[in-house]
């Protein structure tokens, strides 16, 4: 299917074969071995209902001492796994060939899991793509506009698909309403992996 676009997001349905999708999952549970998945706090205190890890030199961690990224998974205190290669190799392609992501954050998807609308803002070049692969469950993704209560859409992200944050899309409040359970039997245990790749620092 041709890729779409809404003011610089860009989505790649079916970007990943299947064969490619199973490939990769088993790379990212191996790493979540050494790099477990935890629930994250919020700076108020309140948990998250995703579960995260991360691959590459840099995590993104949240925790009371605010939204930032650390180079050590926050509950091992051990430094992330690096990224598998085929992961680089789509950032290559997808997104940026100059410059390699240095932090892939993996959120981990089941039961009631959701993401409120956020922008990604951590990041010290805003500038930057972010490159998104969706594995498992299909997620229904919402997308507005720089303010909060902007006017947004939905869009439905399948297990394969890729997406883009480019632009404006960059500074655009997203999020994942809800998951649609059983409707992928990739993931061990059911639920909806995403891998998330940026460039954290310059």
């Amino acid at each position: 299917m041709p890729p779409m676009e809404i003011d610089g997001f860009i989505l790649h349905p079916g970007a990943l074969t299947p064969d490619a999708q199973s490939i990769l999952v088993e790379a990212v549970l191996a790493a979540a071995e050494i790099a477990p998945f935890y629930a994250p706090l919020t700076p108020w205190g309140k948990p998250m209902s995703v579960q995260q890890t991360s691959l590459g030199p840099l995590g993104w961690v949240t925790d009371k001492s605010g939204y930032r990224y650390a180079d050590r998974h926050p509950v091992t205190g051990r430094p992330w796994p690096p990224m598998p290669q085929s992961l680089l190799d789509l950032w290559a392609r997808y997104a940026d060939p100059e410059r390699p992501p240095d932090s892939c954050l993996v959120n981990l998807y089941r039961g009631e899991a959701r993401m409120g609308l956020h922008t990604d803002s951590d990041e010290a070049d805003l500038g930057a793509p972010v490159l998104g692969i969706s594995l498992g469950d299909t997620a229904v993704f919402r997308l507005g506009g720089p303010g909060r209560k902007d006017p947004t859409r939905s869009v439905r992200l399948a297990s394969g698909d890729i997406n883009l944050l480019t632009g404006a899309a960059r500074r655009a409040h997203h999020g994942v309403d809800r998951i649609l359970a059983g409707s992928s039997r990739l993931i061990p245990g059911g639920g909806r992996i995403n891998l998330t790749l940026r460039r954290a620092r310059r």
